[in-house]
């Protein structure tokens, strides 16, 4: 009992670190940042909110990204699927890797485009939030593969466990 309470925990921290992180991305590129450009045009208030937006954005991906690490490597261990971090010995261990290498893509992603616009000048600004925007939108699909293969090991650890 002790163990599923445990493993129903990490599964839920795992999904919630996932919605804040990818959702956060999701909400900033689909609604939020539209919103304030239709509403404020392009000038130094927005750029002063979208700053700080950024900043915070930044503090929670960054604390989703180590819960997400620490969450998947005990829910990764307790699957009898798991074949290693970055294994195809089996569908589910090959469908976990590809994930785990969408995901450090997307870390570093998310690395180049907080230095990015972090250093941003006047001079620079418009050809910064337009590469800015690219990556978010690359990470925003990038997020959504993620999901997607999330669902499937799930699905495969599901059947796994079904008599036969």
């Amino acid at each position: 009992m002790a163990n599923l309470l445990l493993l129903g925990l990490m599964k839920f921290l795992h999904d919630l670190f996932t919605v804040l992180w990818i959702g956060g991305m999701l909400t900033l590129g689909v609604v939020v940042l539209p919103s304030l450009r239709n509403t404020l045009g392009k000038g130094p208030e927005m750029k002063n909110i979208t700053e700080a937006i950024r900043i915070r954005l930044s503090r929670v991906a960054l604390v989703s990204i180590v819960g997400l690490f620490i969450t998947g490597v005990f829910i990764s261990n307790s699957s009898p699927l798991f074949g290693g971090y970055i294994s195809f010995s089996n569908t589910y261990s090959m469908l976990l890797a590809i994930k785990h290498i969408l995901i450090g893509i997307m870390v570093v992603i998310s690395l180049i485009r907080n230095k990015l616009l972090s250093r941003m000048t006047p001079e620079t600004m418009q050809k910064q939030e337009k590469l800015g925007t690219v990556l978010l939108l690359l990470n925003i699909i990038l997020g959504i593969s993620v999901l997607l293969l999330s669902g499937y090991t799930a699905a495969l650890s599901t059947i796994e466990a079904l008599p036969r």
